[in-house]
């Protein structure tokens, strides 16, 4: 199940990449010679224009060839080589524009069929974790918190401020069950990724139904936050303040399992996190990503010339070089941990 779930999200997010290159390239006045779903012998080709589209046997994604794109080509007026930079460009970013767009169609999707979870404003508890701080102390789901050291809460920003203030010094809350209030103190811990401490507390959530346009809106509130936390922690591990934990083939294909055991709602947005994710890392500005050859441009607008085909060849070579080597490191890492 993790094999065939893996294969179908890569699938679609390699296809959905090459689909924006293509895009581009023929909004742009470029000859696609081919635009490919899948690898390997052809299952099925139709011509169409000066365009083959084929349907290939290996179901791992798929690739466009654009006249003109390879070094040291000739110059062909409808080709990738003989367009100005800013379509080149606008060519090149469009697989990862593609991927930030999919999950914005996604998370509008499902929150307009299932709706959208929201907060309620209020001091009760809708979740204690039971390994938290408040679990041990006694707490329970349904509590009303009434004060945090001596100061009445009402609601759940008043309770997020003062665990907040208190750090990881101890802390006595008054919460209300059945009638009846009660201290409890407990200890807080910090959590480094929140940058706070925390007592295992979660408020009570409610659900709405999501009209049409509250759709999209949400669609792209959930991919920017998503976006926002993967680049925070890419920064994070630039920094070197989180681990560089990676992840290759094995370690894809037993999460893809495990979400595809949760039903078809798990996989959807497991499919919007690896799009974005991909989006993301296509962009860094390593050679052979799309981001390397965002950078090889900007360079050739500021000399006024593309670089020389052999550097733009030994450039292709180093970047594969290295796709190579983490693809080999995740696998091993994978390895070790499964």
């Amino acid at each position: 199940m993790g094999i065939v779930a893996a294969i179908i999200t890569i699938g679609i997010l390699v296809t959905v990449h090459e689909l924006g290159h293509f895009m581009a390239a023929r909004f742009t006045g470029m000859r696609v010679d081919e635009f490919a779903i899948g690898f390997g012998p052809a299952l099925w080709k139709k011509q169409k224009g000066k365009t083959l589209y084929s349907l290939r046997c290996i179901p791992l994604g798929g690739y466009n060839k654009i006249a003109g794109m390879e070094p040291g080509e000739e110059i062909i007026p409808d080709g990738y080589n003989s367009k100005s930079v800013p379509a080149r460009l606008l060519v090149i970013v469009a697989g990862a524009l593609m991927n930030f767009l999919l999950p914005i169609f996604l998370f509008a999707g499902m929150s307009y069929v299932d709706g959208v979870e929201y907060l309620v404003n209020k001091s009760v508890l809708g979740t204690v974790r039971e390994e938290g701080a408040a679990y041990q102390a006694g707490l329970r789901v349904g509590d009303k918190l009434v004060s945090i050291n001596g100061r009445t809460v009402t609601t759940w920003d008043d309770v997020i401020a003062q665990i907040r203030d208190n750090g990881e010094k101890p802390v006595q809350i008054a919460a209300e069950r059945n009638g009846a209030v009660q201290n409890y103190t407990m200890r807080p811990r910090m959590n480094a990724e929140l940058g706070r401490a925390i007592i295992g507390i979660q408020p009570v959530f409610a659900h709405r139904s999501c009209g049409f346009f509250e759709s999209i809106g949400m669609g792209m509130k959930k991919t920017y936050n998503v976006m926002f936390m993967m680049l925070n922690g890419l920064y994070r591990i630039i920094m070197g303040t989180a681990p560089a934990d990676l992840s290759g083939p094995i370690g894809l294909a037993v999460v893809a399992g495990d979400v595809a055991a949760k039903g078809f709602m798990s996989v959807l947005k497991f499919i919007c996190f690896l799009s974005i994710n991909l989006g993301i890392i296509n962009l860094l500005p390593l050679p052979a990503l799309d981001g390397g050859h965002a950078v090889l441009l900007f360079l050739e607008a500021l000399r006024g010339k593309p670089l020389p085909d052999k550097a733009m060849e030994y450039i292709q070579y180093a970047g594969i070089s290295i796709i190579i080597f983490i693809t080999l490191f995740s696998t091993y890492k994978d390895l070790l941990r499964f």
